[in-house]
Order: C-alpha cells, then structure tokens, then sequence
C-alpha cells in the first residue's frame, strides 16, 4: 500500500480527485488507503483502480512495474478527467454525508463565492484564477507550502491574527516572514523587471528542464516499448498481452545494465 500512495504522489493525483473517480467520499479513500492489502478493497474500486494505472491486477508486482512518463501520465489524467466528468454527470448535488456542520457551510459559502466570481465582469481573469487555486488544491497533500501561502494571505487580509499557526508552526513562521520581505520588495518597487531576468531565466529554465526529462523518459519508453511488440511478434498493447509486453520491455532495458 505504501507504494501505491507513492505512485499517486508522483503523479499528481489527490485523494480528492480519486475519490470523485472511485466515486467515494475523501475519507473513505483514505480508509482505503490505510488497508494493508489492495485484495481488500471492493471489487468494484479495485477494477476502477485497475482501469486508471493502466495494469492487469492491483497486487504489488504491477505497481512496482509502471514507468512513469509523459504518456502515461497524460493517458492517467484523461482517465482521471473522463471518470470525474462521468460523475459529475450521476450527481446534481454535493454529497455532504460525513461532514460536520461547519464543514458543509465552508462548501456552501466557497461554492456559492465561486459561482459569483465566475459571473462577474472580469470574465476570463477570474477564470483563470480560480483554474490556478483548482491547481492549488489539487496539489495540497504535496506542497506543504501551499497551506502557508493560504495562511499568509489570511492573515495579510485581517482574516486571522497574524500569530496563529495552524500548521509545523517553526516552518510557518519562516515561510510568513521570507513571504512578507519579498512582497515588501515587490510593494515597495525594490524589484525591476530588468533585475529580476536572470533569476526568472533560471525557474523558467529549471521548469523546462523537468519537461525535458519527462520527454526523454516518454522517448524512451516508446522505444523500449516498440523493440518489445516487435520482439514479442505483435502490433500493439492490449488487456491480453500487457503483462508479456511489460515483462519484456522490462527484460529490454536490464540487458543496458
């Protein structure tokens, strides 16, 4: 189990997003989760797992075996899309069940101030912007420092006194304070655009440089997987043939070592 929460952490994948493709709440994702064994999960849910990771059967020998690239990733998150869109479409309402009351007034009053930006005259910008905050979200269990930004800002705006943390408080309070200083800066227009290039090169180029390796991967799995086909005598990857195509593919790249 604790390689599957791995895998999900590397691609991106929220307790939230897979529980609307499971069709499961969030907690009970994680009852999941906290299972010592995927054969206890329904089989329903283990079927659904099955069909998003792309493998024959959830036991941990498949998951050990998948390649994480461009592609697949890409294939995960159109799965991941058209599950969530598929549920969407079963549900006209929140599911609150599991929730306190001061939970469920927090969707209500996010989800009634969504629909309100969304119809506001700024159009596209506000779009975008809650687009930016879905990221966010989505990337909360990750990014630890996301939870800080949120907190900044709350406090920034007079939502919250400035010294409550709710989260590793000595990382908090570091963070708020190196936050404050370069916002201060920017406010303050002690930053330039002319000044700032070369450190903005420097995150654009890190940016493209993990773009670069994910393509490389892609690259070489394509490469690998079509030596694989080819040695195995087949055209393409299909339900009946994944696992010898996998076990090849794997077999191609330990004769590199």
């Amino acid at each position: 189990m604790k390689k599957l929460n791995e895998l999900f952490q590397e691609l991106g994948i929220s307790k939230v997003r897979l529980a609307k493709y499971l069709g499961v709440s969030r907690q009970m994702v994680y009852n999941y989760l906290e299972l010592d064994d995927i054969s206890k999960w329904p089989k329903e849910k283990r079927i659904l797992l099955c069909k998003l990771l792309d493998i024959e059967d959830s036991g941990a020998g498949a998951i050990d075996k998948i390649k994480i690239t461009t592609d697949y990733l890409m294939n995960v998150e159109a799965k991941l899309n058209q599950g969530v869109k598929n549920s969407l479409s079963n549900e006209t309402y929140i599911d609150m069940k599991g929730l306190n009351k001061e939970s469920q007034q927090l969707i209500a009053d996010i989800s009634y101030l969504l629909k309100e930006k969304l119809l506001g005259t700024k159009g596209k910008e506000d779009f975008y912007a809650i687009k930016y905050l879905y990221h966010m979200l989505q990337s909360l269990d990750n990014v630890p420092e996301i939870k800080y930004i949120f907190a900044y800002m709350s406090k920034t705006t007079g939502f919250t006194n400035p010294n409550e943390f709710k989260f590793q408080e000595e990382r908090q309070f570091i963070f708020e304070s190196i936050l404050y200083s370069a916002l201060t800066l920017y406010n303050n227009g002690g930053a330039s655009r002319s000044r700032l290039q070369a450190s903005h090169r420097r995150w654009t180029q890190e940016i493209e440089a993990k773009k670069e390796e994910k393509l490389s991967r892609t690259q070489q799995f394509y490469a690998i997987r079509t030596q694989a086909l080819s040695e195995l005598n087949y055209t393409e990857i299909n339900p009946s043939n994944a696992t010898e195509v996998i076990e090849k593919m794997a077999e191609i790249e330990s004769r590199k070592i």
